[in-house]
């Protein structure tokens, strides 16, 4: 299980874990990001920035804190 940030770009995951606040976890599960869901990393910036992720037929850009929150195992 690893944060989001260090998934490596193009690889499937799913969600096991966001490690963050009930606000945090609102806000995530009104975009679709939620424990269980399945998700691919489109891009990723090198310096802390923002990471793109692909929900479905959704893509998602989460700012580099958020990102760090949300555990995933990679496939």
């Amino acid at each position: 299980m690893i944060s989001l940030n260090k998934m490596p770009v193009g690889k499937v995951g799913i969600i096991t874990a966001i490690n963050g606040g009930y606000g945090l976890i609102q806000k995530l599960d009104l975009l679709g990001i939620r424990t269980g869901k399945e998700i691919i990393k489109t891009s990723g910036q090198w310096m802390k920035g923002p990471v793109i992720i692909r929900s479905g037929n959704t893509e998602i850009a989460i700012g580099y804190g958020m990102a760090q929150k949300i555990m995933v195992q990679v496939k």
